[in-house]
């Protein structure tokens, strides 16, 4: 079953409580996320989003993940 939106910064949100998130799509399949949260300070961007892709617990993995692909950008807040 397709993820929405609000399920996707839930499960962002349980990782990064002090985040701003945003995600947009509207297919259920294919998303986009921005995460600025102040926890991305000192850490590249390939460490940032792991640490993403890590919150949403393997609903990404292979085939047979909910969510096929997701747009994420990360920046750690000022």
């Amino acid at each position: 079953m397709p993820m929405q939106a609000h399920e996707i910064e839930e499960l962002i949100r349980a990782a990064f409580p002090q985040a701003e998130i945003t995600v947009q799509g509207d297919d259920g399949v294919h998303m986009a996320a921005m995460v600025v949260d102040p926890s991305f300070k000192g850490m590249n961007r390939v460490q940032q989003q792991r640490a993403v892709y890590a919150a949403l617990k393997g609903k990404m993995d292979g085939n047979q993940g909910e969510l096929h692909a997701l747009a994420l950008t990360t920046k750690a807040s000022e």
